[in-house]
């Protein structure tokens, strides 16, 4: 690699420069961390309903305990044979946490468009624990703008991140959080797509420090790198 190399002391010169920044950004994120969990609240009225390795749950069902919940909307289409490898990308690193959002009256859950068998099964095949349910026949997934009919995407842009986006297939992943009340009552609190994703996938964060960084700028396309992490 073509770099420049110094000394110690001008490394050190360079290095506490970049650490303002950093500081200034790492205040930044806290204000924008406590803006976000400022917002509105819209309270869930819908009656969705998930197949489950318990039968068929309701929304209040994947709380469990907790009074919060994060849901990954994982793009596993109806007829499609395994999940997808960006979203695996990410679930690799959901187990290691579950138990310490637990630990912060946080449930969490993976919901996708696929019957549950195809789900399990491709579970067991990647080693994953976290519970995963299907909304194949719920209206959660395009309610919560990530997947699409073939009326809505004949018919040209659709709503995806707030904004009308040219998609290329049914699916789109994304994160949803939930807050449930003393009463029962559901409030959607927040919800990220796309890029909006980048700090959930630890992975992506390590390779953000090291000199090649995420190395995607010549890609066809950023992720095409990415494959399920038994088929490297």
């Amino acid at each position: 690699m073509n770099h420049p190399v110094v000394s110690r002391e001008a490394w050190l010169d360079a290095r506490k420069a970049l650490l303002d920044r950093e500081k200034a950004l790492t205040r930044e994120r806290d204000a924008l961390a406590a803006a976000r969990r400022a917002l509105p609240w819209v309270e869930v009225t819908a009656d969705y309903r998930f197949e489950s390795e318990a039968g068929e749950i309701r929304l209040a069902d994947l709380f469990g305990e907790s009074s919060q919940l994060v849901v990954s909307h994982f793009m596993f289409g109806p007829d499609w044979e395994a999940g997808c490898p960006s979203c695996s990308f990410w679930a690799d690193g959901y187990d290691p946490m579950v138990v310490h959002l637990a630990a912060r009256d946080v449930a969490f859950a993976a919901v996708s468009r696929a019957p549950l068998a195809p789900l399990l099964a491709y579970r067991d095949r990647m080693g994953w624990r976290f519970p995963w349910v299907s909304s194949l026949h719920s209206g959660f997934n395009r309610d919560f703008g990530v997947s699409f009919d073939e009326e809505a995407l004949a018919a040209g842009p659709v709503m995806y991140n707030y904004r009308e986006t040219a998609m290329r297939g049914s699916e789109a992943p994304g994160l949803s959080v939930f807050c449930k009340d003393a009463a029962g009552r559901i409030f959607h609190t927040y919800s990220c797509y796309s890029r909006g994703l980048d700090p959930m996938n630890a992975a992506y964060q390590l390779l953000d420090i090291v000199p090649k960084g995420r190395n995607e700028q010549d890609l066809p396309f950023p992720m095409t790198w990415v494959r399920r992490r038994d088929e490297y």
